[in-house]
């Protein structure tokens, strides 16, 4: 969360996780390729794990994992 108490945004590159919803199920991971949407209501093209691709709405099970960014060196 940001200082103003707001998610960062996602961008193309974060991963979405969602874990299992019964014991032993596999969380899935994936790849987001392009964000939609308004800030708060976004949702992803996303490349799964296995592969497939989808237009994904996240809902309360999903978590995003941001990229480590790096920062610009300034000359």
């Amino acid at each position: 969360m940001s200082a103003k108490g707001q998610r960062a945004r996602a961008t193309p590159g974060d991963v979405v996780v969602i874990h299992g919803h019964r014991l032993g199920e596999k969380e899935r991971l994936g790849e987001i390729l392009e964000v939609f949407g308004e800030p708060g209501h976004e949702h992803f093209r996303v490349r799964w794990d296995d592969g497939r691709e989808s237009v994904f709405y996240p809902g309360n099970d999903a978590i995003i994992r941001t990229r480590r960014r790096r920062k610009e060196v300034k000359p």
